[in-house]
């Protein structure tokens, strides 16, 4: 029996974006899980940037969610600006708690970037809604 459907092809833009999102993914999940556990080097790093130890639960299932919201491709978008305030409250708090600028304070922003950058390959069409495409 055939079909007449043929495999979608994807782009290399959105196989790129597709993998990006994957290392985003494993690495919130690397973040999110031990915090949620209460692995103790989660409590203690949590704890040395001025927060109770009791709150490093809350950070990762609130990373956790974000996370989720992030990789359900309607949700996408939500998902990245969930994220993008919770690396937010990382630049913040590492600005706070005198971190080094380019090695811990920024890389929120770095990752943050990556975030995005990951999700316009995988929907071009954002660009046009962000107004940065006029096609």
């Amino acid at each position: 029996m055939t079909t007449n459907a043929e495999p979608t092809k994807r782009s290399r833009a959105w196989v790129t974006g597709a993998v990006i999102t994957a290392v985003l993914g494993l690495f919130f999940a690397f973040d999110a899980i031990p915090k949620i556990l209460g692995v103790e080097f989660a409590r203690e790093g949590t704890e040395a940037l001025g927060f109770s130890p009791d709150k490093t639960a809350v950070i990762g299932w609130v990373l956790l969610v974000c996370l989720a919201v992030f990789l359900i491709p309607r949700t996408a978008v939500l998902g990245a600006l969930g994220l993008t305030a919770y690396l937010g409250g990382a630049v913040t708090i590492n600005l706070h708690a005198d971190k080094p600028l380019a090695g811990f304070v920024l890389s929120g922003v770095y990752v943050g970037v990556l975030v995005w950058i990951s999700l316009i390959l995988r929907r071009p069409e954002l660009l046009r809604v962000l107004g940065l495409r006029r096609d």
